[in-house]
């Protein structure tokens, strides 16, 4: 960690909650230079849904790397990508009723949205977007100016313009956000100019593991069609089956207009984004937007094996609403332990989380669960939810084993509190 501190930016950040020097991973499970080996709930930030160095990715991408496979290819046509968008639409596009052309943006979920949100405004010829509090889009400027987070927005450095914040759903008890949105969409003296899209993710990630119901979902998507305004869903770490199905809006029986995708898209945490596009939506010029590594083929090839090897079948989804009730059982028992520590438990499927108050205490209890070998970290704009993120492959042992890490944890947390509140496990 010297050579890390000595060098690095200050920037850096997780590496501040987790200080260790990582050296291989393998599934559900990291191991640093000293050979300890920690159990991952973190998961790359929610982009290594199916654990580090899946055996099957791993092969496909060693096979094509072997043989001479193009790596970098701007927007060339490659086999690779051939491959990728024909299984796109046999495996994920198809089955589930959806036609989308695919826009590769860039290597980010930040290129995604800034993406999206620019095709929105030429679309249209309207230039603001409505979003919603605690909402996290990425840090561009584009990104950060649809993000609630004000220290985030703050680094911009410069005003973030063309963006209006609307409550989310649960976010203001007595206001109902559906009321207000038609409210403010229909009334033309209400001060907001008519938006070219509206922008949302269906559990909100980083701003606290906060979940939208599909009747709101659904409303939402109703207005929008309703005032011809677009809809843009940010699945970039809700998506690829997170939440249960490959797109956290299924439920809800949504078909977006413009869809993001990043994060576990490559299936291996290699760089990938991708912008799903209505298609009577895709009037780009050609290059009228492009990037660098827009043709990453390394993750071509592992989001292609990723798609074949999880999602021909609905195992993975099964495995996943299975191991959501176990996670969901555990967390409202710990709750229950914490002495009103602990206020509520939040999420969907595997991405589930505990909100605390005082609020410093979920920090306490990730730094309490990583001395014991677990990797967890906080969300919410308070860091006051320890946000549970494991692969959704790990096996059930080890969703134990880190559910019981968890508990432990909190009771350091609660002791820090008050020693007499200590709870049991």
């Amino acid at each position: 960690m010297k050579i890390i501190e000595r060098h690095e930016s200050n920037v850096r950040g997780y590496c501040r909650s987790f200080p260790v020097v990582f050296d291989r991973a393998e599934g559900c499970h990291l191991h640093d230079v000293d050979g300890r080996r920690y159990l991952d709930f973190f998961a790359g930030a929610g982009a290594l849904n199916y654990g580090h160095n899946p055996p099957e990715l791993r092969e496909r991408l060693v096979a094509y790397l072997g043989r001479g496979g193009i790596t970098h290819s701007l927007d060339l046509a490659t086999r690779a990508k051939e491959e990728l968008l024909e299984t796109l639409h046999e495996v994920v596009f198809a089955p589930r009723g959806l036609e989308y052309k695919v826009q590769f943006p860039g290597p980010t979920g930040t290129n995604a949205v800034e993406a999206a949100l620019k095709l929105a405004r030429k679309v249209t010829g309207r230039g603001r977007v409505l979003f919603f509090t605690n909402a996290f889009h990425g840090m561009t400027l584009g990104s950060l100016a649809v993000t609630g987070n004000r220290a985030k927005r703050a680094a911009a450095g410069v005003p973030l313009s063309q963006a209006t914040p609307i409550p989310f759903d649960g976010y203001a008890s007595e206001t109902d956000s559906l009321d207000l949105l038609e409210t403010l969409l229909a009334d033309t003296s209400s001060g907001i100019d008519k938006p070219a899209a509206i922008i949302l993710e269906t559990v909100q990630a980083e701003g606290g593991v906060n979940v939208a119901g599909d009747d709101w979902l659904r409303g939402v998507a109703q207005l929008a069609s309703r005032h011809g305004v677009l809809l843009i869903v940010d699945d970039i770490q809700v998506g690829c089956g997170r939440t249960g199905p490959f797109f956290s809006f299924e439920p809800a029986g949504l078909a977006p207009d413009l869809v993001c995708l990043s994060k576990s898209l490559s299936g291996f945490g290699l760089p990938l984004s991708l912008v799903l596009i209505r298609p009577e939506l895709d009037q780009w010029q050609p290059g009228e937007h492009n990037g660098t590594f827009r043709g990453h083929n390394l993750a071509f090839v592992t989001a292609t094996a990723a798609l074949e090897r999880y999602w021909r079948d609905p195992q993975l989804e099964q495995a996943v609403r299975s191991k959501s009730d176990r996670v969901r059982s555990r967390l409202e028992q710990i709750a229950a332990d914490s002495a009103g520590v602990i206020t509520e438990v939040r999420g969907r499927g595997l991405i589930q989380g505990l909100a605390f108050e005082p609020t410093e205490l979920a920090a306490e209890a990730s730094r309490a669960a990583f001395e014991r070998g677990l990797l967890i970290e906080t969300a919410g704009p308070r860091d006051e939810v320890l946000k549970l993120l494991p692969p959704l492959t790990i096996p059930l042992a080890e969703l134990e084993r880190g559910l019981d890490l968890i508990a432990e944890a909190v009771s350091v947390a609660c002791a820090k509190r008050d020693p007499a509140q200590l709870v049991s496990v």
